[in-house]
């Protein structure tokens, strides 16, 4: 394990529950905005800052975007890969992900094999993340050419990640997509969280915006959840983070209680 991951480890050990915050450069007007929504962010108490997306923004744009966040920000910034050119040395860690539930084996074993030289020369830390899509999916299943796991089907999104902890995954993410119909109910969280060890790092993405919805995903067993949409939308992006982070740890706090 390296730096980041233990990172992680130790602020679900003090915290109880994490918030990480997406941004996707492509949907900002500017880099220096997706850099200002970043800094808000990391000073409303976010945990992780995470950038890309499903389409893959990279090259010099991913540089500058990375730098420009790094220069504002005291936490990790983590990439979360579109493809195999969505990389840069400027980052600290990277999702690198399987996405267990894509019918092309590209996405599940053959970009990791490309990738996976580039990022051991560049030196950031790999965080081995099995990828599931559920529910609708929206542009990442179309990317990823997926086979989205139905959301009234909890039990098979509960074995997929049982599988990815027996091949050695430590890290799951259940994602249905950036503004999907519907968010991840909290039956298929629940389902997931309750089957996987404490051991392996849980995170729920895709159409969380409300503190009601970022409450019944930690109460469901969510370690963390990762939200990017309604942070890009907010038109006060400070206020909107910081209550969405008050309620993960005011939750991540009555887990520790409990236990």
């Amino acid at each position: 394990m390296g730096k980041v991951e233990d990172y992680l480890n130790d602020k679900k050990r003090e915290d109880g529950a994490l918030f990480f915050a997406v941004i996707d450069p492509l949907d900002y007007k500017s880099l220096k905005d997706a850099a200002g929504v970043a800094a808000s962010a990391y000073e409303a108490g976010a945990d992780l800052i995470v950038v890309g997306g499903s389409t893959g923004v990279q090259g010099r744009a991913l540089d500058e975007t990375v730098s420009k966040i790094k220069e504002v920000v005291d936490i990790p910034v983590n990439l979360f890969p579109g493809n195999i050119a969505t990389l840069t040395a400027k980052a600290d860690s990277i999702y690198f992900m399987s996405m267990l539930n894509s019918r092309n084996p590209y996405w599940i074993t053959e970009a990791q094999t490309l990738a996976a030289p580039v990022i051991r020369k560049i030196g950031i830390e790999p965080l081995p993340v099995a990828y599931l899509v559920v529910g609708d999916g929206g542009t990442v299943s179309w990317v990823g050419d997926a086979k989205p796991i139905p959301l009234s089907k909890p039990k098979i999104a509960a074995a997929t990640a049982l599988a990815a902890e027996m091949m050695g995954f430590r890290f799951v993410l259940t994602d249905a997509g950036s503004n999907p119909p519907r968010p991840i109910p909290a039956e298929m969280v629940k389902a997931v969280s309750t089957v996987i060890s404490p051991k392996t790092f849980y995170i729920v993405a895709g159409g969380i915006r409300t503190e009601e919805q970022v409450r019944t995903d930690i109460r469901a067993g969510a370690d963390a959840v990762q939200v990017g949409t309604a942070i890009e939308n907010a038109k006060d992006v400070k206020g909107k983070v910081h209550r969405l982070v008050r309620a993960v740890k005011e939750e991540g706090k009555k887990r520790l209680d409990r236990s």
